[in-house]
């Protein structure tokens, strides 16, 4: 005969005050936010197969989620990656060829709290 357990929530964290229930985490979101050079359009063309090239290995690795360059006007570029460590995206941004050839002026990594949708690393959702 078996044992009766008590039923259990989910794993995860009810803040007391708002009633959301935070469930467990599944990783983390970062940013890395690029500033291109003025000209950029003009000058990538030499270095982006091997800059798409490392963004899609990133992304069969399952570390970058999307990528892509601002539209209108095309000075700069957000890449999302899902990951352990903020270094993942340092070392893509160290590597790769379009901050080599200087055509990236700035960049920063930020960890990003993603709270709504089927991928976001910390879901709130409404609860008792």
């Amino acid at each position: 005969m078996g044992v009766a357990r008590a039923r259990q929530d989910p794993p995860g964290l009810n803040d007391g005050r708002t009633g959301f229930i935070a469930p467990a985490g599944n990783g983390v979101h970062y940013l890395l936010l690029y500033e291109f050079v003025p000209d950029y359009l003009q000058r990538r063309g030499e270095f982006r197969s091997r800059h798409l090239k490392a963004a899609w290995e990133a992304q069969q690795r399952g570390e970058l989620v999307l990528a892509g360059a601002y539209a209108d006007p095309a000075d700069g570029a957000a890449l999302l990656f899902h990951c352990d460590s903020r270094q993942v995206p340092e070392r893509f941004a160290a590597a790769d060829p379009y901050v080599l050839a200087g055509l990236v002026t700035r960049w920063q990594v930020r960890e990003w709290t993603t709270v709504v949708g089927e991928e976001a690393s910390t879901p709130l959702r409404p609860g008792a």
